[in-house]
């Protein structure tokens, strides 16, 4: 007997889980509606499907932009009471300006499939 006659055949690759092309397209737009309408846009987006498949890429993406966005709302708030002493308006400028920025890289990471993770966000939807 040899021993070969024994081997089985390798099992084929395994399929990538990736998202699918619609997937992609509305996490991008989850970042992107944060630009525009703060943290109502991912809201919106997270409620819709979160019920659909809670593991999926849209949810993953919807809850770290609401997250972003929940967290700048914050920053606004403080910017406001702090312009009493004229910082507030550099702080609003500022977390406006990473509301630009992190918002575009995180449409275009989302629309190539990959999950992003802002650098500052409280993860208060989990």
């Amino acid at each position: 007997m040899s021993e070969f006659e024994n081997a089985t055949t390798p099992p084929p690759p395994p399929t990538t889980g990736g998202s699918t092309q619609e997937d992609r397209t509305m996490a991008l737009v989850a970042h992107l509606l944060g630009i525009l309408t703060s943290f109502i846009g991912p809201l919106v987006i997270w409620l819709i499907n979160k019920d659909k498949n809670p593991n999926s890429f849209v949810v993953d993406q919807s809850k770290e932009a609401l997250n972003f966005q929940i967290t700048l709302v914050i920053v606004y708030i403080i910017g406001i009471i702090l312009s009493v002493i004229l910082i507030g308006a550099l702080i609003n400028l500022l977390a406006w300006l990473a509301c630009i920025i992190f918002s575009i890289v995180g449409a275009v990471k989302a629309n190539s499939g990959e999950a992003y993770r802002y650098p500052f966000a409280l993860r208060l939807i989990k």
